[in-house]
């Protein structure tokens, strides 16, 4: 297996739960005032995770006709923009990183919405039979430290040499959100697990009996993070349950595929060290931002500023009683 130098970010969704403000704007575009404290959409933020982390080349999933709006946000400066910013060279900075990063798109399309598995199936041509890091176009992660996210699991594969999935222990009354694995912990790294079990959204019934992972707090279980390396042998097992019409929910999962893979080769989990964040519901994306701000260069003024609406809001009619 050779190095990851490839990543896929699936953004084919159509973002009904951000309604409406995603009836005129891809909901991987929505903007995020980022920790250096510009405004960027989602999107941008993710991909800079992944350079930053040794990745050269990355694929963008979207719908039919979807790219063009990523297209346009990435392309190179009008004449006309150039004299609005020609005096602004933070903004020059930026058009010139965002020029850098077109040139090392490729976009794919989703023909029809059938599930996130099938969605990450399309990408089988770009990936052609190197490693791969897959990522969410709807989650931002921040790491505790220095280490982004997607090195932390790109430096596990590159020791494992096998997939790897980045998870988190996650409480119980959150497993019906996330994929959950089972694991042995390995005795060299207790951050790494040799996973023996999965599961796509497990009840607390089912997860109590077959997922509870030996060095986890009760209660606790180790659920996916939302970024993965995989090997392309990943797409053997996409087309079998294509080709088979393996469905769950009526959808093309990516999670049977993933415990099909781990019943034929090494597969292993990562606790990274790190938070993700969901920017593709509204509560969510309200958490996102906060996060991004306060892992920022002004998260002192926005302490400050948290402090005054909490203590403002503490006497004000919350919104859904008024009137």
């Amino acid at each position: 297996m050779g190095i990851v130098r490839k990543a896929v970010i699936t953004a084919a969704g159509r973002g009904t739960r951000q309604f409406p403000a995603t009836r005129s704007i891809q909901k991987e575009l929505l903007p995020m005032v980022d920790r250096d404290g510009i405004t960027k959409p989602t999107i941008q933020i993710i991909m800079e995770e992944c350079l930053a982390s040794g990745i050269e080349d990355i694929c963008i999933v979207v719908s039919p006709g979807g790219a063009a709006a990523f297209q346009q946000h990435f392309a190179r400066l009008s004449d006309e923009e150039r004299r609005v910013f020609k005096n602004k060279e933070w903004a020059l900075a930026q058009a010139d990183a965002l020029r850098r990063m077109q040139e090392r798109i490729t976009y794919v399309e989703q023909p029809t919405p059938e599930g996130y598995g099938h969605a990450v199936y399309q990408a089988r041509e770009f990936v052609n039979d190197e490693p791969f890091l897959l990522l969410l176009g709807d989650h931002i992660y921040i790491a505790n430290g220095k280490k982004r996210c997607a090195e932390q699991v790109i430096e596990t594969y590159n020791v494992a040499r096998c997939a790897v999935s980045a998870v988190q222990q996650t409480p119980d009354d959150k497993l019906h959100l996330f994929g959950t694995v089972q694991g042995n912990p390995l005795g060299s790294d207790p951050q790494i697990y040799d996973v023996i079990a999965m599961a796509e959204k497990p009840t607390i019934e089912y997860a109590a009996e077959h997922l509870q992972t030996p060095g986890v707090k009760r209660g606790y279980y180790l659920c996916f993070f939302g970024m993965h390396v995989f090997p392309s042998t990943i797409f053997d097992c996409l087309q079998h349950h294509i080709e088979k019409n393996i469905r769950q929910g009526g959808e093309i999962q990516m999670t049977n595929s993933m415990e099909m893979l781990r019943a034929q080769e090494r597969y292993v989990a990562v606790e990274t060290r790190g938070e993700r964040y969901d920017m593709g519901v509204p509560f969510g994306y309200v958490e996102t931002q906060a996060a991004l701000a306060l892992n920022g260069v002004e998260r002192t003024e926005m302490l400050s500023a948290l402090l005054r609406i909490v203590a403002k809001s503490a006497a004000t009619e919350p919104f859904g009683n008024i009137g």
